[in-house]
């Protein structure tokens, strides 16, 4: 059992636990009153065999929603064990929260990304941080850390495939999804804060079916752009393909419009119909 691999999830990222064999989980101890909160709201850790998991692989696997801000306390708290008992421990991010803040626009702000993961690496002696389609990915300072980057698209276009016998043309819906997935983008006129225009530059797009490819659903103003967009190009059939369903209204909204919504589980959605417990196997093996 010397390569056995020790996994702590936090209570974000329970529902990916169900499927996944050939590691041991650990689930942190609820309190006194059998809850993983006080009444104040404060968050209750204790890591169970402690003792058991020194000098082993250990993994702490997190989902940076639904709620971000007690996602991280949680997983401080963790860390912070692990930390007092001499463990270097690895985490898996599912979905890592704050990744959008991963520049500095203007003067005063911070790049909250970066400085989460520096706070990991150099504070609590994380060995390896593992994420599922970062929105940041690409960008320089990604390189200063052990950062190994995974992603579900594969596993959303398998089940794409499956489900249609046309051929598919896959799109991403701006600059930055070009940059994650390498499908070809449309183009954004921007006029205002409030009135952006996108477009496809001579392209004929009349009875195909049409996938769009991204990282995040939050509002799904972009996506539903896209869609008008594609279908004023004679689009027959539009589905989506996400990887984080991170706000429920804009999953509502895709529903709706499109086709077809094609969503991962690695935030707990009830829309989620795509597996991804396999991708976190293969990483940690």
């Amino acid at each position: 059992m010397k390569n056995k691999t020790f996994l702590i999830p936090t209570s974000t990222a329970e529902h990916l636990t169900k499927k996944l064999k050939g590691v041991e989980i650990i689930f942190p101890e609820k309190n006194k009153e059998e809850k993983r909160y006080f009444p104040d709201g404060e968050i209750y850790i204790k890591i169970p065999k402690i003792k058991k998991i020194k000098n082993k692989k250990v993994v702490v696997l997190h989902s940076g929603a639904p709620d971000p801000n007690k996602g991280l306390v949680e997983l401080e708290l963790i860390l912070q064990v692990l930390s007092d008992n001499k463990i270097k421990p690895e985490i898996f991010f599912s979905y890592f929260p704050y990744g959008m803040q991963d520049k500095i626009f203007e003067k005063g702000e911070t790049n909250a990304a970066e400085n989460l993961i520096k706070k990991m690496v150099n504070y609590y002696k994380v060995k390896k941080i593992y994420i599922i389609d970062p929105h940041f990915e690409g960008k320089s300072w990604v390189k200063k850390y052990p950062i190994i980057r995974l992603s579900a698209v594969p596993y959303l276009i398998k089940k794409v495939w499956q489900d249609f016998e046309e051929n598919i043309l896959f799109f991403s819906p701006d600059k930055g999804g070009k940059r994650r997935t390498g499908f070809v983008a449309m183009k954004k006129r921007r006029f205002n804060s409030f009135k952006v225009e996108m477009y496809f530059p001579k392209t004929n797009l009349k009875r195909k079916t049409v996938g769009v490819v991204d990282d995040i659903l939050e509002t799904g103003g972009t996506l539903l752009r896209f869609y008008d967009c594609v279908k004023k190009l004679g689009a027959k059939k539009i589905v989506a393909l996400i990887t984080h369903g991170v706000l429920p209204s804009g999953i509502s909204k895709i529903k709706k419009k499109y086709s077809k919504l094609y969503l991962t589980n690695t935030i707990k959605r009830k829309e989620a119909n795509v597996d991804i417990t396999n991708l976190i196997l293969k990483a940690l093996n």
